[in-house]
């Protein structure tokens, strides 16, 4: 027996016109932009970078001075006593003999550090602003304690030279990374994939001890921290364009104000790795140990 519905009819569901793009899922209206047009994107994003390069050079100073107060730090330090090197003349305070005569503790601040950076990179976008500064301020001081100890292998002239070029290497590359127009995932990409092999090459010569393919890794290193400083630039802009677009909702959820401060500790903490390690590799190059 017939309800009277005709499935054919005219008040039937029509078939949607060819090229209607699928209407499935949740409305974009549940997500709507953080910005509502290119311009506000805009100022957003120099905002934003703004933040991480300050944020980022706060942190190397407080790297610096951390490790240049261990240096120079005077007197004795948990019973450990200052000691003087005939050789060079210098006199290594009792704070740093403390730290490189206990080789468990100086190695555990390091699995310290690389825990530190791996739960700051996997949850930064999801614990708050404050939250994360913190995290990033403490990793900046532990890396300023353990890396005190290239003032016991290098000249403080060579320091000097080697940050100095390291600061000029990467304010040219962060500024090609910021106006550059040119999609620089690929190269992204490649100097990812040379950061393991030089990681695997260095894991393997602290084994084989060969002078050569130690200054190989330290050349090669150069170029991929210099493609990774640009390539993380840019890449900053794109989180800040995918957070406005709906690809990521903890950000989303967060609002702009907060959406720009967890994406500038993120970026800073980028950079901050990307300069410190291209200050590493250019030291070692240009160093002349004592």
């Amino acid at each position: 027996m017939s309800n009277g519905y005709n499935p054919y009819g005219p008040y039937a569901q029509q078939p949607p016109p060819p090229g209607t793009p699928p209407t499935g899922g949740a409305p974009r209206d549940l997500f709507p932009s953080l910005w509502q047009n290119d311009e506000d994107l805009s100022r957003a994003t120099s905002s934003c970078l703004a933040r991480v390069f300050l944020r980022m050079f706060i942190a190397l100073l407080v790297t610096a001075a951390v490790s240049y107060g261990i240096y120079t730090y005077q007197g004795s330090f948990a019973g450990y006593n200052s000691i003087y090197d005939y050789t060079t003349g210098e006199v290594y305070s009792g704070l740093m003999v403390f730290l490189f005569s206990n080789i468990y503790f100086f190695y555990g601040l390091m699995i310290a550090q690389l825990l530190l950076v791996i739960v700051l990179a996997v949850r930064v976008m999801k614990m708050s602003s404050t939250a994360s500064n913190i995290m990033f301020f403490i990793y900046a001081i532990m890396t300023g304690i353990t890396l005190s100890v290239v003032f016991l292998a290098y000249t403080t002239g060579v320091i000097f030279q080697a940050f100095m070029v390291t600061a000029m290497t990467f304010g040219a590359m962060a500024l090609y990374g910021t106006i550059t127009r040119r999609d620089l995932t690929k190269i992204g990409s490649l100097c990812f994939m040379g950061l393991i092999g030089i990681i695997i090459a260095s894991i393997i010569n602290m084994f084989v001890g060969n002078d050569t393919l130690t200054m190989i890794i330290n050349y090669i290193g150069v170029l991929i921290f210099v493609g990774l400083t640009a390539y993380d630039t840019q890449r900053i802009k794109r989180m800040l364009a995918g957070a406005n677009s709906g690809n990521a909702d903890s950000v989303i959820v967060a609002g702009r104000d907060e959406a720009i401060k967890r994406i500038s500790v993120m970026g800073a903490l980028m950079l901050y790795l990307d300069f410190i390690n291209l200050f590493l590799k250019i030291l070692a190059i240009m160093g002349r140990r004592r």
